[in-house]
């Protein structure tokens, strides 16, 4: 067997490794978001893919690592879209839209990802939710210094950049619990209307200047 056979072979399996990986997430985390993570058995997931419950084991150790494994998804998809190259040149109101933008797509299209992650952070080990609320913090971070240059250069007015980070990042993340697919919203009025939003508190003055007689 050739050096290029063998690699292509590797690559192969890995592809359908990832895919198998992939499946058992989906639908455990479907499942999750029906009925519950405590509800949800490693047999349930196994029903719903018409697999056995070995085959799950060859991915996912226990219930949990699965757990993990679909509250990291949708951070490290927003973390990404904080780090796209394209945004390096952009003015930092420009980056701001493109990010409020981007992250909404990835929270309609992992809802069920995002819900379930919400809902169920506190099912996961220690280890597991510090490394999680590292990764949160990371985004908050990288967001708040994305408004901190923007108030160097005039574009924001922010009273803490921090603490206003977490505030959009939290109206980012409650779309999630109400957004329903084909309801009276379409994926582009919520986006524009998060942009408003995100707007309001990033270019008026503070409370205690807007209501100052």
């Amino acid at each position: 067997m050739t050096e290029a056979v063998a690699s292509n072979q590797a690559g192969l399996k890995a592809e359908i490794s990832d895919f198998k990986r992939r499946r058992i997430r989906e639908e455990a985390c479907h499942l999750f978001y029906k009925h519950g993570y405590e509800s949800t058995t490693l047999d349930a997931i196994a029903a719903a893919l018409n697999v056995t419950k070995p085959f799950i084991y060859g991915y996912y150790k226990n219930k949990s690592e699965l757990l993990m494994d679909i509250c990291s998804t949708g951070i490290s998809l927003s973390l990404a879209a904080l780090d796209e190259p394209e945004l390096d040149k952009r003015p930092h109101s420009d980056k701001l839209r493109r990010v409020v933008e981007r992250i909404t797509k990835l929270i309609l299209r992992y809802q069920e990802y995002i819900v379930v992650y919400v809902r169920e952070e506190k099912n996961l080990e220690a280890d597991q939710a510090r490394f999680i609320r590292k990764q949160r913090n990371a985004f908050d971070h990288k967001l708040a210094d994305i408004l901190l240059k923007g108030q160097k250069t005039g574009e924001f007015s922010v009273d803490d950049p921090l603490m206003t980070a977490n505030t959009i990042g939290g109206m980012l993340t409650w779309v999630s619990l109400w957004f329903v697919p084909g309801g009276n919203w379409s994926e582009t009025e919520i986006s524009a209307h998060l942009m408003r939003m995100v707007s309001a508190i990033t270019t008026h003055h503070s409370m205690e200047h807007a209501y100052a007689p």
